[in-house]
């Protein structure tokens, strides 16, 4: 049954992919960033409370109830902490501040009795909470869905690439027959492309950063009330403890170089991606590639017969989608008016959007690996019917017995002229070689011309 919300929802991420991006919404959601912004406010109380400057005093008891604070948190504590923001609540009056709001949250939540009320957001600026909350949202997104996503299509094209490592087809170079490979050799070549792409976001969400210095990032406020406190370092290792690499100088705002570095190499996956599902529906397209027929699928609207290749097209359209998006964020978060300005503010809450969107891509280009099935005789009568192909071997063989005008020979033999096996046969009885060189001209066909790509194949699949 369709879900009534998903009918109406403005975009197609919670409307019609709804089911395909869900997986997000624990990272990528409103009542995700809250939870985020409650465990950041939390463990930033309890480092508080670590410091021998200050008096706060929490036992773990205290320490456990507001470690559940996020632990547990659930749809009930959301809504209360957008009523306190838009409404107000309780002896709390509407802050229209959607970190304000957090802040009273844990302060109505705290054990009765509890003098912890005063330290909760002490000396902070809203970009201290922001800036780490987004974070942890975004390395758990990456490690929870996005790279096993992508480590699934990666196993997924090695696999093609294993079982069809010795199926001869016809390359083209610049749309035109070319020395041929293997099918499984091409789909090695993506796996491995892909394998570099993860590795390079691995890299850059291991290397997002934070920062917690204050209004302008000189730990004003913290130094007023505690001079004598090396507060740089209590960031330091704050920051840190939550898994992050610190930032120590900055402005009111994380610089972002890291979300640049984490989106641009997202960009450079769906870019491998990309290339894959263009070279898929040509393949398709060329019948090099069938495709199982789901039952009770409809391919046209008028024509019955259609088996369309829509997942590889699918997911060309979300990821270029993905690719504007994330390459606006990019652009956009490394920027702010001196020290701050809150156009980002509105900016990265589209971040969701964006990795909606490879999510989106990355299952539907697994959908269609899943789906095609190669052609081997379309493939081996597409081979048997370009005998020209071949060319390119035997005046490589003639350079190599001494033969100058090797090239020219076969150049005036075949090019812009339909050849048959008969007329190089014809050529080589002709040529002035050896006849073990004459032998293994005569050897050479379209279909075993692929030198080493089986070999290739299998190799650049080993884990």
């Amino acid at each position: 049954m369709t879900d009534t919300h998903a009918l109406y929802a403005v975009s197609p991420i919670d409307g019609r992919y709804a089911g395909r991006t869900e997986r997000l919404s624990p990272y990528a959601s409103e009542a995700a960033l809250m939870r985020a912004r409650v465990r950041v406010e939390v463990e930033y109380l309890i480092a508080l409370a670590d410091l021998e400057a200050t008096p706060l005093e929490l036992d773990s008891d205290e320490r456990g109830h507001l470690r559940g604070l996020y632990e547990h948190f659930v749809e009930e504590d959301a809504r209360l902490i957008k009523t306190l923001e838009t409404d107000g609540y309780d002896e709390f009056e509407a802050t229209n501040h959607d970190v304000k709001a957090v802040e009273y949250f844990v302060r109505h939540r705290l054990p009765e009795g509890s003098d912890a009320g005063p330290w909760i957001h002490f000396g902070l600026t809203s970009e201290d909470v922001n800036n780490l909350a987004h974070r942890l949202l975004l390395a758990e997104a990456v490690d929870e869905v996005l790279l096993p996503a992508l480590y699934d299509l990666q196993d997924a094209l090695a696999a093609l690439a294993r079982e069809h490592r010795d199926l001869p087809m016809l390359a083209r170079t610049h749309g035109q027959p070319a020395t041929p490979t293997t099918f499984g050799k091409e789909m090695a070549v993506y796996a491995a492309r892909l394998g570099r792409a993860t590795g390079r976001i691995r890299t850059a969400a291991d290397d997002l950063s934070g920062k917690l210095g204050g209004a302008s990032g000189t730990y004003a406020a913290h130094v007023a009330a505690y001079p004598d406190v090396d507060w740089p370092a209590f960031a330091e290792e704050f920051v840190t403890g939550l898994g992050l690499e610190f930032v120590p100088l900055t402005t009111q705002v994380n610089p972002c170089d890291d979300l640049a570095a984490l989106f641009d190499a997202f960009r450079g996956a769906n870019d491998v991606l990309l290339d894959l599902d263009l070279d898929m529906w040509l393949y398709v397209s060329d019948r090099y590639l069938g495709q199982e027929a789901v039952a009770g699928e409809t391919g046209s609207s008028t024509m019955p017969h259609k088996v369309n290749p829509i997942d590889f097209e699918n997911s060309e359209g979300n990821l270029s989608k993905a690719n504007s998006d994330l390459t606006f964020l990019a652009d956009y978060v490394t920027t702010s008016r001196l020290q701050r300005d809150l156009s980002d503010s509105t900016v990265k809450r589209n971040m969701g959007a964006a990795l909606a969107h490879c999510l989106i891509g990355y299952d539907k280009t697994a959908a269609g690996l899943e789906k095609v099935v190669p052609n081997e005789r379309v493939m081996r009568d597409d081979l048997e019917s370009t005998p020209e192909i071949i060319g390119e071997a035997v005046q490589t063989i003639l350079r190599r017995e001494g033969q100058e005008d090797a090239y020219e020979r076969v150049k005036e033999l075949t090019r812009g002229r339909e050849v048959s096996l008969e007329d190089f046969h014809e050529l080589f009885d002709d040529l002035e070689v050896d006849e073990e060189v004459r032998a293994e001209l005569r050897e050479l066909t379209p279909a075993s011309y692929v030198g080493v790509a089986s070999e290739l194949a299998e190799d650049g699949t080993r884990e």
